[in-house]
């Protein structure tokens, strides 16, 4: 089996490279013959060779400085350069003696040790080229158009197999040369598959990854797959596939033998998706009444309910600010009240995800961004932002056009560091490697990044000041208001006070100038060029892997870029927010980390990513129909209990892979377990007071509330950049501590809107809290005090009237004494009484709770089910062991907290 499934593989190579006589034979086999007189080319032959030998390698003389005194780009990509640099290492006129040689055949001593071997191919390929006096690449040189590798796809079955990979240049003038001697190969997942230099590859372990193949600019990745058992191909078992999501996963599966789990529960279904969607747990009475429920389409119904509860508007919209980088920390100053900027901008985008704006309109609204509205005059524009910050407004950015602050950051100020966020945003792509050189694991170059940079020149983004033309009306404004020599954080916080007296302040604004109009004068005889109007604004921007676009034909820079990102021929705007929500549901994104999408990173779907960006395109950029999508697939619907063939799968969709929730969600979830039904039921038609509302980030947002710890361990995004790794979902022991021993956990638990109070009441036993708040402390504190005070006074006038009565005082003053006492007894009871003071005072001790009801309820509160007959038996057990009963159920329900199952999402 061994033999003949390599035999099947090369014999595809085979017919594959000898197909057509225009493929040229490998560099190796021609300069193999020490007769050999051809004349290398420097970029197919001399740069690539320069790479496979490591020369240009970040170890190596790729490095930023070099090593010993020579320099080449990182991976070959500037050619000039290269050539200048390697030209100085020639010797045409004895071509053997050239460093260029002498150093990697260690002739000479040579840091990196013996690179070539006498005679070698490589030897003569590279003497050839010094022997022809060093060519260097022609300005209309042949551009690389495409690498063919083959296999294009390798299905292993047995560890040890193995499998030669053919690459195939293809250049514009039509060449084809077999370049695979000359490439560089790397493996993803080397516990699969290993590959040599040479492109050979070697089966290891069960399981799947790529190959990756680089030339030139081109990097092309090989899926590897090897079976996890022999239910492949006719032997897969059959497996329903109700969606076209489904279809491409199993797809894959059966390839590596993979079986999908069997589908969830009704009640692990509406658990994961109710805190996937909406951020809260489902109520008691919501679980028994889906559960009973037999309509066949119950699930998809469920879906669409909870896409329209304020809860998933409130959740999408906390994630669309942290990939677009609203943060308190860079907003700073912004506006002139202190964290109004990300309010404001939470809100801009909470009124779009609730009217479910599509997508490319959402992002139209911050990439095209100026501060005025379309036909707003500046002082429009300043009477109608002053509104926002009058005390009782109506007033709201959320009705304004546009999203200004996107581009009033500080983090976003330098060209470089648009582009850098840009890309991560809205296309998935950590693009800062070809900031100085090109991308190792992609085809952009610095070129790329520097025309990229062209669409980012044209706006004003700190909004510190009006658009020149209003800058008098500006000074007009602000002299009104007699500040002085004020400036700086003094001038705003004198500002800050006018606004809010319902004042109308001047504003800075951001704004776009136009691209130069560049003409030709003649002036003392001589031609010159003349750029009128547009400062710094770019003529010309290279869109990623496109042509150079003329910038002066648009009023705004951004407006082909916006074009673009829309365009559905864009080949990352729609499957890096795809990717994302996907990431959000499966633990893993199709493509993992989500923004990092490039060649050498494949995905592990592709065919299920095409088919996800190309509807969500098709639907308008519609995202609740991706939602929709999603969530209605039986893949999303599995269960998280694993089968002998997926145990070890987390990226293929096998199963649900349990994951740790979000901060924000599982502080809702634990504030919401603890509640009684009323304050629980809330969490379904209100985010008030909930944490995935909370508008802003960073280390200068005070607006978390009683939340700020929890959202602090438990890895809430801080917005630092526009990298996901801003957010953390790992678990930590600080998370584990937190949730068993911190006080606020400990005192919610025992809260008078708590469930334990509501157990109480409901049974009639009085409810005594264990763990008061720090109010609760204060307030008794005070009050015994006050016990002291009073039975102090009491004291004293029950010691007057024991004195009349032995002096033998008249019948009328100790009836007056006896009269006070009275009088003080009922004034001060709540003080001299204190049992009297507790709202269950009249309840009996001795009362008893339902106890089997109230476990039930507490597994329906927290996991979302009831309890197996087990753990129903162990909890009673626990409760009749205890204090009392109450004191048994607070136990049950801090177990139940601090179960894997309570924090994850299953």
């Amino acid at each position: 089996m061994k033999a003949l499934g390599t035999i099947w593989v090369v014999l595809l190579l085979a017919v594959t490279v000898t197909a057509g006589d225009t493929t040229i034979e490998t560099a190796a086999t021609r300069f193999a013959a020490t007769d050999i007189s051809e004349t290398p080319d420097f970029q197919r032959h001399v740069v690539p060779l320069m790479g496979k030998l490591g020369c240009n390698g970040r170890a190596c003389h790729g490095s930023f400085q070099g090593r010993g005194g020579f320099r080449l780009s990182l991976f070959g990509y500037d050619f000039k350069a290269d050539h200048d640099e390697v030209s100085g290492r020639v010797d045409p006129e004895t071509p053997s003696e050239s460093m260029i040689l002498q150093k990697p055949l260690m002739e000479i001593p040579h840091e990196g040790g013996q690179r070539l071997k006498p005679g070698s191919w490589q030897h003569r390929l590279l003497l050839n080229w010094v022997k022809a006096a060093s060519p260097g690449r022609s300005d209309d040189a042949a551009k690389l158009t495409g690498l063919d590798v083959t296999p294009a796809e390798v299905q292993f079955a047995e560890n040890g197999q193995q499998v030669q990979l053919t690459a195939v240049a293809v250049w514009s003038d039509g060449t084809r040369e077999d370049v695979t001697d000359l490439c560089r190969f790397q493996t993803n997942d080397d516990q699969v598959a290993d590959v040599t230099r040479g492109g050979f590859i070697e089966a290891s372990l069960p399981g799947d990854t790529h190959v990756v193949v680089f030339y030139d600019s081109a990097v092309v990745a090989v899926p590897v797959t090897r079976p996890v058992s022999d239910r492949t191909g006719e032997n897969y078992p059959i497996t329903p596939t109700p969606t076209k999501i489904d279809e491409l996963v199993v797809a894959k599966l059966k390839k590596l033998g993979v079986v999908q789990s069997d589908r969830c529960s009704d009640e692990e279904f509406l658990r994961r998706v109710s805190l996937d969607v909406t951020g809260a747990l489902p109520t008691v009475q919501e679980i028994r009444q889906f559960v009973a429920f037999s309509d066949a389409d119950k699930r998809s119904k469920k879906i669409d309910e909870l896409l329209e509860r304020p809860g998933y508007t409130a959740w999408w919209t906390t994630r669309l600010c942290d990939y677009t980088g609203n943060s308190d920390d860079q907003l700073n100053n912004v506006t002139p009240v202190r964290q109004a900027a990300s309010q404001q901008w939470y809100e801009w985008i909470h009124a779009r995800v609730e009217k479910n704006v599509p997508y490319d309109e959402i992002v139209e609204g911050l990439v095209m961004a100026v501060s005025r509205d379309p036909g707003e005059s500046y002082e429009d524009y300043c009477r109608n932002i002053s509104q926002l910050y009058h005390k009782g407004t109506d007033s709201s950015f959320a009705d304004r056009e546009q999203m200004p602050h996107y581009w009033s950051r500080r983090n976003f100020q330098q060209m470089e560091d648009r582009v850098i966020g840009f890309a991560y945003t809205f296309l998935g792509v950590r693009i800062q490697c070809a900031q100085c050189h090109k991308h190792p694991f992609d085809k952009w170059t610095q070129e790329d990044f520097k025309g990229f940079q062209g669409f980012f020149t044209g706006v004003t983004g700190r909004n510190s000041n009006p658009r020149p033309e209003n800058r008098n009306d500006y000074k007009k404004m602000l002299a009104k208001f007699e500040t002085g020599d004020l400036r700086g954080g003094q001038l705003r916080n004198e500002l800050r006070k006018i606004v809010q007296q319902g004042e109308v302040i001047p504003f800075g604004e951001v704004y776009s100038t136009p691209p130069p109009e560049v003409v030709v004068v003649e002036r003392d005889g001589r031609k010159q060029t003349v750029r009128r109007r547009g400062g710094k604004t770019a003529t010309e921007a290279r869109l990623l892997g496109e042509d150079p676009i003329d910038l002066t034909t648009y009023d705004d820079v951004r407006e082909p870029l916006m074009a673009w990102l829309r365009s559905p021929d864009n080949p990352l705007f729609a499957k890096a927010f795809v990717n994302r929500v996907w990431a959000s549901y499966f633990n893993v994104g199709i493509v993992s980390p989500p923004d990092d999408m490039n060649l050498a990173n494949p995905p592990s779907n592709a065919p299920l990513l095409d088919h996800l960006a190309a509807g969500f395109i098709d639907s308008g950029f519609d995202m609740k129909w991706l939602h929709r999508e999603i969530l209605n697939s039986r893949t999303y619907q599995l269960s998280w209990q694993p089968n002998s063939t997926n145990r070890l799968d987390e990226r293929n969709f096998a199963r649900a892979v349990p994951r740790r929730l979000a901060a924000e969600i599982a502080w809702d979830i634990v504030s919401q377990a603890v509640s009684n039904d009323e304050k629980f039921a809330r969490f379904a038609s209100s985010t008030e007071g909930r944490a995935v509302a909370i508008t802003g980030a960073g280390t200068r947002y005070r607006g978390n509330g009683d939340a700020s710890y929890a959202m602090t361990i438990f890895g809430r995004s801080i917005r630092e950049s526009n990298c996901d790794c801003d957010r953390s979902e790992e678990p930590s022991l600080l998370q584990t501590i937190f949730l068993r021993n911190d006080s606020q956990i400990l005192g919610m638990l025992d809260t008078k809107e708590g469930w334990l109070a509501q157990v109480a009441k409901e049974n009639g036993v009085r409810f005594t809290s264990k763990t008061p708040s720090s109010a609760d402390k204060a307030k008794l504190a005070r009050m015994a005090q006050a016990q002291k005070t009073y039975a102090n006074r009491l004291k004293a006038q029950q010691a007057t009237l024991a004195k009349l009565k032995k002096n033998n005082a008249s019948e009328k003053q100790i009836a007056r004494a006896e009269a006070q006492i009275r009088s003080s007894r009922r004034r001060w009871k709540q003080y001299l009484e204190p049992d009297g003071v507790k709202d269950s005072k009249d309840k009996p001790a001795n009362a008893t709770v339902d106890v089997a009801r109230a476990v039930d309820d507490a597994y329906l509160r927290t996991l979302s089910r009831s309890p197996t007959e087990s753990e129903a038996a162990a909890a009673t057990e626990f409760v009749a062991g205890a204090e009392n009963q109450l004191e048994g159920l607070r136990g049950v329900m801090w177990a139940l907290l601090n179960t894997k199952e309570f924090i994850v999402n299953h």
